[in-house]
């Protein structure tokens, strides 16, 4: 990837992710699989989570796609039906590939408010029924980059030059920005991809210099003919954002709660599959997550 961006990429929609209830007591700002954007391919659902025991995300399943979590404060336990289990605490990556089916828990591990992100990304036809599989990165594991007032951890994907060794089964870059107050950042971006940002903390001006600045909880769609992003922070504070892009998959979208496949007869077996503990939901059938029975759900 040149670091030399010829033409960038501009904002063409903007939206303010306002909070809402989701799983059991928790809330959700989200900005990506809310009604004005169902979909932005191959992103299924981007939410900023914030949770407080004994609140949470109890046993719940997921089909055909790939959760990833990010946690930016606090932990969250993790769960499944196969006997996998861990926390994710401040800066910890989980990429999960759900593939043909996961049932699993998510709770908050420790005492106040437990933030993070959650980003759903589509799996293609060929892949939506692999075996499950996690890439699990602590903190001090994620792959980091500075240059110039500008900080940038690799999720996935490249940055100045490092890059990250996580594997993205649907084509993916996912990379925190962090912009010093006077700073300048140029990223590129696959000409053919979707990309957009999601500012976490501060205001910033992305792709043109005379545009006004944008605060928390925005996402912005960047439009799809320019090769990068460039961000300005003008403010006297610093600003932190991540810029997420990915191959777009261009295939039918039918989705049903936690399950998203390519047809409503494929929906329907998952739910078939689902209720009836088979093809890959076997061990559903006589299992309860350990955080789930400690808070009585």
């Amino acid at each position: 990837m040149s670091n030399v961006i010829k033409e960038p990429r501009t904002v063409v929609r903007k939206f303010l992710a306002r909070p809402q209830r989701e799983g059991v007591g928790a809330t959700v700002r989200r900005s990506i699989g809310r009604f004005e954007l169902k979909y932005f391919d191959p992103f299924l659902v981007l939410d900023e989570f914030s949770v407080s025991g004994p609140a949470g995300f109890p046993d719940h399943p997921h089909r055909g796609f790939e959760t990833v979590t990010y946690m930016l404060q606090g932990a969250v336990t993790h769960e499944d039906f196969e006997g996998h289990k861990g926390t994710i605490e401040a800066g910890d990556l989980q990429w999960m590939t759900a593939g043909r089916g996961i049932v699993h828990s998510e709770m908050p591990a420790g005492q106040g408010t437990q933030k993070g992100l959650q980003l759903w990304i589509n799996l293609s036809s060929k892949h939506k029924m692999i075996e499950p599989r996690y890439q699990e990165i602590t903190s001090k594991d994620v792959s980091e980059a500075a240059k110039d007032g500008i900080k940038v951890r690799i999720i996935a994907g490249e940055a100045l030059g490092i890059k990250s060794p996580v594997y993205t089964r649907t084509p993916t870059m996912y990379l925190d920005f962090t912009l010093n107050p006077g700073s300048h950042m140029q990223q590129p971006i696959p000409v053919s991809w979707n990309a957009f940002v999601y500012i976490l903390e501060g205001e910033g001006i992305f792709g043109n210099p005379r545009s006004s600045p944008i605060t928390a909880h925005h996402l912005l769609l960047l439009d799809g003919s320019g090769d990068g992003l460039e961000a300005w922070n003008k403010s006297s504070k610093s600003l932190r954002f991540i810029l997420v892009g990915g191959e777009p998959l261009g295939e039918p979208v039918v989705q049903f709660g936690p399950f998203v496949m390519n047809s409503q007869e494929e929906i329907d077996q998952t739910v078939e599959d689902y209720e009836n503990c088979t093809n890959g939901f076997e061990k559903a059938r006589h299992w309860k997550s350990e955080s789930t029975s400690v808070f009585g759900y």
